[in-house]
């Protein structure tokens, strides 16, 4: 039996691996065109994820400790499809970002924005049977780096996802609308198409599907329609 490959991304649609902007790509771009190698059926078909490896407070990054976490609550939700628009059920998601101070709670980030002891910034969850994913969670905060003189991040958070195994996986960046750091910030222009981008910027907001006290409800993440 013949394994079908994955579909490649169309055309403009990722960043090059070379974006002289985003200064840390010109050390780690390859020189050499790539070369592709065939899927086999083993890469189309697993390893998968089980239930078993998400915790409980997994999806709920503002109560993994023993008090609550400092910030703007936010839920962030979506479904994950593939090019024709199916739902890709048991899809593991995994989020990281910065607290509400724009820090990570990582060694490598000593910038002098406090950490908050009951936020870790890491989540997980597996896509419900229609693609659905849900996070509870802060909206983060923008940070200092050190990629030109007074360089700033906009707020953002990291998405990790996998589809059908460990090989078909999608890591993007979520961004809010209106955040003015955006048209500044060479991640987010590496991208070349402008419509690829602009989905990369949460939208559909909305407050009738439950009350809740939260006001900022981020429902759509761009970028993931891509996915097998």
């Amino acid at each position: 039996m013949k394994a079908a490959s994955y579909g490649r991304a169309p055309a403009g649609t990722q960043p090059n691996y070379l974006y002289p902007q985003y200064v840390s790509t010109c050390k780690r771009s390859p020189k050499q065109p790539l070369i592709l190698l065939p899927h086999t059926l083993s890469e189309l078909t697993g390893p998968v994820f089980g239930h078993s490896e998400i915790g409980e407070n997994d999806n709920d990054l503002t109560h993994q400790h023993s008090g609550e976490a400092q910030g703007e609550r936010i839920i962030v939700s979506g479904r994950v499809l593939d090019e024709e628009g199916r739902a890709i059920p048991g899809a593991l998601v995994e989020v990281w970002q910065t607290n509400a101070a724009g820090r990570y709670r990582h060694r490598v980030d000593q910038h002098g924005a406090p950490l908050d002891p009951n936020f870790t910034g890491c989540g997980r969850v597996l896509t419900d049977r229609e693609g659905r994913y849900r996070f509870v969670t802060i909206k983060p905060g923008a940070y200092p780096w050190q990629n030109h003189p007074n360089a700033w991040r906009p707020a953002h958070i990291h998405f990790s996802l996998f589809g059908a195994g460990l090989l078909s996986r999608l890591v993007t960046q979520m961004y809010f609308p209106g955040d003015p750091l955006l048209p500044f910030d060479p991640v987010f222009n590496s991208v070349p198409d402008e419509n690829a981008r602009n989905r990369l910027i949460s939208i559909s907001f909305s407050v009738a599907a439950k009350p809740l006290p939260w006001r900022y409800l981020p429902e759509r993440l761009g970028n993931v329609r891509r996915m097998k």
